[in-house]
């Protein structure tokens, strides 16, 4: 008798080679970041010569700031009673790393799906709505601002930074010093 071997399917093969991409780009994050910035600026490239889907774009600068500040939140919420996952709030508790509600990869990656999706929605004229986009531009501008001071002042109450640039080293004399860069 003969065995009969499973084919993989067209878009499982896809699926694992997308993947496997995603795995190999993960610890390159400077990488990352550049390529996000080239496709943002492609996109508003995009907007700014065809003079339309203001509608498109004000939806994409609503959900990258939502992104962002899920970035900046931690992951428990320290007004939260009985929160004890939280962030350190007295000196003598033990130091525990900050812990991002949503994670750096997927926010990256979350945000470049959201350009890619707005920019297909360029190529389709249902989605130019015809609007008064200085309004809109003037009502995200207010409300990046007051959403930005509310999580900074969240951030200052309960005394944490969401980053962090590298781990603390300590010199003979005792005090502690931050290094420019580690390196490997």
């Amino acid at each position: 008798m003969q065995e009969e071997t499973p084919t993989i399917g067209f878009a499982e093969s896809w699926t694992r080679k997308w993947q496997y991409l995603l795995d190999k780009s993960s610890p390159l994050v400077l990488y990352r970041w550049i390529g996000f910035a080239i496709l943002l600026a492609l996109y508003i490239l995009r907007v700014f010569y065809l003079n339309g889907w203001f509608i498109v774009t004000y939806g994409l600068g609503i959900y990258l700031l939502n992104q962002l500040i899920g970035f900046l939140s931690p992951q428990f919420d320290p007004e939260e009673a009985d929160s004890d996952l939280g962030l350190p709030t007295r000196e003598t508790e033990e130091f525990r790393p900050f812990a991002r509600r949503l994670p750096e990869f997927k926010f990256w990656y979350s945000c470049s799906k959201a350009v890619v999706t707005a920019t297909m929605m360029t190529f389709f004229e249902v989605f130019d709505v015809p609007v008064f986009w200085p309004i809109l531009l003037l009502y995200f501008i207010v409300l990046f601002f007051i959403t930005m001071k509310r999580q900074i002042m969240h951030m200052i109450k309960y005394k944490y930074v969401p980053f962090s640039w590298g781990k603390t080293k300590y010199s003979s004399a005792g005090q502690a010093e931050r290094p420019a860069k580690d390196s490997k």
